[in-house]
């Protein structure tokens, strides 16, 4: 269809709307139904009046809305409010410096160089490099999963997904029509019913149904032991297909095919079976099924009503594993789908979902706000069912707009502006190039579980980046409030400009290794928790000033050391007890609960053996010697010990949600036996789908076989 254009007086089509609603199956367009443009017309012939062209259309506003469609990168908020924050810091603290020093009456060209490199090295201008350095590796985890990401933010976006808009059709479904049971009257076998309904189908049309059919004969070579000698193809004035067959003992009989109440009103046996025949078709219409109706003659017009085939989309394997495993990760599911909302809900009760499937069209005007009603019913929904493109965008900008990270799968054209919407757009396997271009993640493997694959290694490189935040703050602040006190009350520069670009070099290119350590994700969503993130930060940063005050009066009044050494042991402190730090905010718990990864170990001894000689020796400072070397080493040690505790203690006041110790909590094992189902399906690499004998034995293994835990008195 070159335009949009509704019906006028004349036959129904058979319309293709999967270009708009991604759905495979065509629908049926009356008189005074709208056709839309892209749609392509499959079958019959009708007038119709053009109402609207170019980007007037339904598609074209699909083309609109993707170049409107834009939002703010998580991530771009987080990294300017730590920047925004260490800055004003580091320009109040240098104001303050320059105030004194010019009431001091000192030399203010020195004075203006010391302060310009404390300013440059305050501004944490490696953050983004090293947070984007670790997304790029985590890109290429992702990679392995079959996971291509065309946008790096778009991982951290993930990893803080709490909302999942899926695509129903070839994402949560296998996107092949299916026979279900058939219904047979008059006890015929089910067997006889879909060969019979096989032999009125023709697999050189390429139709879905009539492969459907075909594909549900069990026996290929009783099917090719007739002989067909006559066919007649589905057209919209007839709804049926017929075929002249002869049988293996010669004889001839009729077959035909098509919609349940034109078979059964051409069926001479009508009287007798209607009432079985109605109630099948309401139960099958009720489940969401398309239903083809068979009949059998075997001489021209006696035509005997013999039972009737149900169409569906089966889910996917292991589909209800992985939403089971999504939910308990904190991500909710909702099905999108251009579908009937029968359908919608008998596939969504299929996979656990839920039975609140809301009607797309119900949701109000997309091009205005919705009310706070229209607003908690999106919210409160298991899915929605017959949804156009502005009804995706729709969707996702309202949840967008009640604080929900939303992530979104497509595969067409018509997902194209919901995808870009997204903070997280995925195109799944097989999707258009403008679906992929629209996405910030392509993936390469069909199915949802690939999905939840990547969210969980999202959400182990974003703790990566929190624990380098929270590293960066800490030390930028150490570094700071040390200086501008020891300049302010001791009128004495701690370390030397050159000290403190050496700081930065050092400490800065070792840690890009922290994109490879070991982390341990959460089972919920993740997001910046900036109260928190400055809180921790704020806390080690002023311990480590109090620990490097401590040094400073050992070495001045209990040592007697000149300046200049001074200046030597308090450069080794802040550069050894700086990386001693990463190894406290790469954990929440104490610093041995996860062990770090080996490249970071390797990294951070480097370096600091590096800043350990260069102080030994005295590259650019007075040198220091082994033996206070190792007296700065077995001093950052301990306080690491005691930074460690005062951690746990400040996480335990600024974010009190971890449960007491000693609290029983009910065991939860839906994830252990969501694992095991998909054991159980990997091993059985052939044959039917029994996804849901799967789930049985995996929770009969998981639960019933297991000795019962003991009670606690």
């Amino acid at each position: 269809m070159p335009a949009d254009a509704r019906l006028l007086e004349g036959d129904s089509i058979e319309v293709d709307q999967s270009a708009l609603t991604g759905e495979s199956l065509p629908v049926t367009a009356k008189a005074g139904s709208a056709v839309f443009s892209g749609s392509i017309i499959r079958q019959g012939e009708t007038d119709a009046m053009v109402y609207a062209t170019g980007t007037k259309t339904y598609f074209g506003k699909t083309a609109q809305m993707v170049q409107e469609a834009n939002t703010e990168s998580h991530f771009q908020k987080a990294v300017l409010k730590i920047g925004d924050y260490l800055i004003v810091l580091a320009v109040a603290l240098v104001a303050l410096i320059l105030i004194v020093a010019l009431f001091r009456g000192d030399k203010v060209l020195t004075t203006l160089e010391f302060c310009l490199v404390l300013l440059v090295a305050a501004i944490p201008v490696a953050m983004p490099t090293v947070l984007s350095v670790t997304m790029a590796v985590g890109a290429r985890l992702l990679a392995k999963k079959e996971a291509i990401v065309t946008r790096l933010s778009a991982i951290e976006e993930l990893a803080g997904v709490d909302v999942l808009c899926s695509d129903k059709t070839g994402t949560l479904t296998q996107n092949k029509l299916t026979l279900g049971d058939p219904f047979s009257v008059d006890g015929i076998p089910g067997d006889k019913v879909i060969l019979w309904a096989a032999l009125a189908s023709r697999a050189e049309d390429k139709d879905t149904i009539d492969l459907a059919v075909i594909g549900g004969v069990k026996d290929d070579k009783e099917l090719k032991s007739f002989q067909v000698l006559h066919f007649q193809p589905f057209d919209p004035v007839h709804k049926r297909t017929e075929a002249t067959v002869k049988g293996t003992d010669g004889k001839q009989f009729y077959v035909a095919k098509g919609a349940p109440q034109v078979i059964l009103e051409m069926s001479i046996n009508a009287g007798e079976v209607k009432s079985a025949v109605e109630d099948a078709i309401n139960d099958f219409a009720g489940r969401g099924f398309r239903s083809l109706g068979v009949a059998r003659a075997d001489e021209v017009g006696k035509w005997r009503f013999v039972g009737m085939l149900p169409l569906f989309d089966p889910p996917r394997e292991q589909a209800k594993a992985t939403i089971t495993n999504a939910i308990k990760m904190g991500v909710k599911i909702k099905m999108v789908t251009g579908d009937q909302l029968a359908i919608a809900r008998e596939t969504s009760k299929q996979l656990g979902l839920g039975s609140n499937i809301l009607d797309a069209n119900s949701l109000g005007d997309d091009k205005k706000d919705a009310t706070a009603q229209q607003a908690k019913a999106i919210e409160d929904a298991d899915g929605f069912a017959q949804v156009f493109p502005e009804h995706k965008f729709h969707i996702i900008d309202v949840l967008q707009k009640h604080g929900h990270i939303v992530g979104m799968t497509g595969d067409g054209v018509n997902d194209a502006p919901a995808l870009k919407k997204a903070d997280c757009g995925i195109a799944v396997s097989g999707a258009t190039d403008a679906a992929r271009a629209a996405a910030s993640i392509v993936l390469l493997t069909s199915g949802l579980s690939v999905i939840i694959d990547a969210i969980k290694e999202s959400r182990r490189i974003f703790q990566r980046m929190n624990s380098y935040a929270i590293y960066r703050i800490a030390e930028t602040l150490r570094v700071l409030f040390f200086m501008t006190l020891a300049i302010l009350v001791f009128n004495f520069y701690p370390v030397t400009a050159v000290m403190i670009v050496m700081l930065a070099l050092l400490n800065d290119g070792a840690i890009l290794s922290i994109a490879y350590d070991n982390v341990l994700y959460k089972n919920k969503p993740e997001s910046w928790n900036m109260r928190l993130v400055l809180s921790i930060s704020t806390v080690l940063g002023v311990i480590g000033v109090a620990a490097a005050f401590l040094l400073f009066y050992l070495g001045e009044r209990v040592f007697h050391m000149d300046r200049l050494h001074i200046q030597t042991l308090m450069y080794l402190k802040l550069s050894v007890a700086g990386h001693l730090t990463i190894f406290l905010t790469r954990t929440r718990g104490p610093f041995w609960s996860i062990r770090p990864a080996r490249i970071l170990w390797i990294a951070v001894l480097g370096t600091q053996t590096i800043a350990t000689l260069i102080a030994v020796y005295g590259l650019f400072m007075a040198p220091l010697g082994w033996k206070w070397a190792g007296f700065v080493w077995a001093y950052a040690l301990v306080w690491a010990l005691i930074n460690d505790r005062v951690k746990l203690l400040a996480y335990r006041i600024f974010d009190p949600t971890k449960p007491a110790l000693l609290t029983k909590k009910p065991v939860d094992r839906t994830a252990e036996i969501a694992s095991r189902a998909y054991e159980l399906y990997q091993q059985r690499v052939h044959g039917e789908s029994q996804q849901d004998q799967d789930w049985l034995e995996a929770e009969r293994e998981t639960r019933g076989d297991r000795p019962a835990e003991k009670k606690i008195a």
